[in-house]
């Protein structure tokens, strides 16, 4: 069905024009006209004013609605892409995090069939595997008992079971890490430095073998350090120094301060910057509540409090419960960065990284995937691929 969109402040990469209607056609974005340019056969969505953006696209989410990836189920897949969609996000990347051989793969299996269905929320445009390469020492919540150096067995194994992995995770100071990134090179994944203890040395490394992407930045990862009484930069200074290294940040206004989201931004501005929301399950979930971080049989136990999921003990945090809405606020109440770039992160920056071509800009020819928000970023509708996926009853 053709749908005109009218009366709505629209989102571009560098502006925010009114008066303009968007035209749907299926599937795909086919005109910005006039408002009062609307054909007839057209049916006409009222934006009331509001705010009209590209959808939402998390690269790094786990879960959310009381899901996770890692559950290895079609409900779990199903879940996460309604409950994400509520909020704006109408793509994401499946993400992984350290667990058995096994249950990873069951995983990537489902998705396999997930992704053949017409889902009532997100796209899944493929998985974000991170880890189990990481560093011991920079483990995290992740469960120290299933990290391993890169092992070529395995990551050939699950590269030969799926087509649709996107980004893959890892410390690239581990013995074997950059035969591990030029292995997904060949094979179009995107190598991410994460949960790694390395040195700039390291990373100018890695960066030559095919790293250009930095998980989370400041979370699982050191700054500059002492050996032996030299300084030497850490990760952290390597993604602000190294200009082709994209970075992701979690801005829920917890893991990282005002004053560092707005240092990250001054430096690495925003098409370097993607918006994360690191997602548990319990994404969207007041405090209060237990989780399970990964699968519900072999996931570390955490908690809610704060507005954000920590492990029990309360000394390191444990993914988030953001949803991608909250990211958006936050940059632009905490970091005071204009409504046109905070969107941009969340949206044609995020695209742009994982080769999204078709997603993430509202233009002729662009997917249909966009979304309507008040001034706080308060979703209205979701439309994703055309259809309305969401819509607020208030």
């Amino acid at each position: 069905m053709k749908k005109a969109i009218t009366n709505s402040k629209i989102i571009l990469t560098d502006k925010i024009i009114e008066g303009k209607a968007l035209l749907i056609d299926g599937n795909k974005i086919t005109a910005i006209v006039d408002n009062n340019s609307v054909p007839n056969e057209y049916n006409v969505i009222d934006a009331e004013g509001n705010y009209l953006s590209p959808g939402f696209i998390d690269i790094h989410a786990h879960g959310g609605g009381g899901f996770d990836f890692m559950d290895g189920d079609e409900e779990a897949f199903l879940g996460v892409s309604a409950w994400h969609a509520k909020f704006g996000t109408t793509s994401m990347l499946a993400t992984t995090l350290a667990s058995t051989n096994e249950e990873l793969k069951r995983s990537v299996a489902v998705f396999n069939k997930v992704k053949t269905m017409e889902l009532n929320g997100a796209n899944l445009l493929g998985f974000n595997l991170e880890g189990p390469f990481f560093s011991l020492a920079q483990c995290g919540a992740q469960d120290p008992k299933y990290i391993t150096p890169p092992n070529p067995q395995l990551y050939n194994e699950v590269m030969e079971m799926s087509d649709d992995i996107i980004m893959w995770c890892s410390a690239p100071e581990l013995e074997g890490s950059e035969e591990f990134a030029r292995a997904l090179v060949k094979k179009g994944i995107i190598p991410s430095i994460a949960h790694t203890d390395a040195v700039y040395e390291d990373v100018v490394k890695a960066c030559n073998a095919g790293y250009r992407h930095v998980t989370h930045l400041y979370s699982g990862m050191g700054g500059i350090k002492r050996i032996n009484s030299y300084r030497f930069a850490g990760v952290v200074e390597s993604a602000f120094l190294i200009d082709d290294l994209t970075v992701e940040v979690i801005a829920d206004g917890c893991h990282l301060p005002a004053c560092l989201l707005k240092l990250i931004y001054k430096i690495k501005g925003p098409d370097k910057i993607s918006l994360i929301t690191d997602a548990t399950r319990g994404a969207g979930m007041p405090d209060g509540g237990e989780i399970m971080l990964g699968s519900k049989t072999n996931g570390v136990r955490a908690i809610i409090e704060d507005g954000v999921a920590k492990l029990p003990d309360r000394l390191s945090f444990a993914g988030s419960v953001a949803t991608a809405d909250r990211l958006v606020r936050n940059m632009i109440q905490l970091a005071e960065v204009d409504m046109v770039n905070a969107v941009k992160m969340m949206t044609a920056t995020p695209a742009s990284i994982i080769g999204a071509k078709t997603k993430g800009i509202i233009a002729e020819g662009y997917d249909a995937d966009v979304i309507i928000f008040d001034k706080n970023i308060n979703v209205k509708k979701t439309v994703v691929g055309g259809r309305i996926v969401f819509e607020s009853d208030k």
